[in-house]
């Protein structure tokens, strides 16, 4: 089953990718690496669950928000590579806004990975990957995503 068919099997369908808000692009694609610049938790222009994590944000919103993040990732890698079929996620890295006393990072940045396996599949879905708390994030997001990603031969 290709990418797409399992998008559309989630009812997921991709939105353009995000304009870059400053100096970036989404995504690059150079030699057999894609590089897919920190997304944020936005849909249709709106921020989902601004604030952070062990405040105003729960856990079960932070993990929706970490799998809109990694939507607009799969976005951004589409409209470098023109499809997700032929992808291997390699690195995930997950930023999450929350207070000096959450300690549930992982759990939250499953959302845009659990989201990258069932989409690609465990084999090209699931990479290395690291998950961290930060004191705030661009546009009030609870979550940011960044991957790097191998174009397969």
């Amino acid at each position: 089953m290709s990418a797409e068919e399992r998008l559309a099997e989630l009812g997921i369908v991709l939105p353009e990718a995000t304009t870059p808000a400053a100096v970036y692009r989404p995504a690059v694609k150079t030699g057999n690496l894609i590089v897919v610049s920190g997304q944020v938790a936005v849909r249709e222009g709106q921020i989902l669950s601004p604030g952070r994590l062990g405040d105003a944000v729960s856990l079960e919103d932070g993990y929706a928000a970490a799998r809109q993040c990694g939507i607009n990732v799969l976005a951004a890698v589409k409209s470098v590579h023109g499809s997700l079929d032929g992808v291997r996620v390699i690195r995930t890295v997950g930023y999450v806004a929350s207070t000096p006393d959450f300690t549930d990072h992982p759990r939250v940045v499953n959302g845009a990975s659990e989201l990258f396996r069932d989409v690609l599949g465990e084999d090209l879905g699931v990479g290395a990957r690291v998950a961290f708390g930060v004191a705030a994030l661009p546009a009030n997001s609870p979550v940011e995503v960044e991957v790097m990603l191998e174009v397969l031969a």
